[in-house]
């Protein structure tokens, strides 16, 4: 009876596995909006920024985001903040310092579409690592307006956007 149970839980470890890895995945990317206060640690957007946030619910909203990840600074948190509620959800805290970590949970995760906004210097790497590739450089510190939609299936990038908003 004990190794009955063993070859079943094994085979629904693997039933589960191939059924993750099976599953397509879009990813968006995004830096923060235009930040108020270029010599604060953790500024408030912008009324430019407050805009562009704005926007951002019409142009990633087409993409029906399930789960919103941000670091913890109010301009990351703010410029996801109008499409999550419009989305009736919560945003997540991630560690730009842990792309492993976060792309885990987002493979793991039974949720289809994902957004995540990061920094001029952390979103570019968090593309390259999900990619596989060093093909992305950090942002100018003025450059807000770039989008990265990476689209994944059976856990492998079938596509990868970069557009403006």
């Amino acid at each position: 009876m004990k190794l009955f149970s063993l070859i079943a839980l094994t085979l629904a470890i693997i039933c589960v596995s191939q059924a993750v890895s099976a599953q397509t995945k879009t990813i968006i990317l995004v830096r923060h909006a235009e930040k108020a206060d270029a010599t604060s640690q953790d500024p408030e957007l912008s009324a430019e920024g407050k805009q562009r946030a704005e926007r951002l619910v019409r142009i990633g909203g087409k993409y029906k985001p399930g789960a919103f990840y941000s670091t913890n600074f109010k301009r990351t948190r703010d410029t996801l903040a109008p499409l999550a509620a419009k989305r009736k959800q919560q945003v997540a805290i991630y560690d730009a310092r842990k792309p492993a970590e976060l792309l885990d949970l987002i493979t793991k995760s039974k949720i289809k579409r994902h957004i995540i906004a990061g920094h001029s210097n952390s979103v570019p790497g968090l593309a390259n690592f999900i990619v596989k590739k060093d093909v992305f450089k950090n942002l100018d510190e003025s450059e807000y307006g770039v989008i990265w939609v990476i689209r994944m299936k059976d856990g492998q990038i079938v596509k990868t956007e970069v557009i403006p908003y």
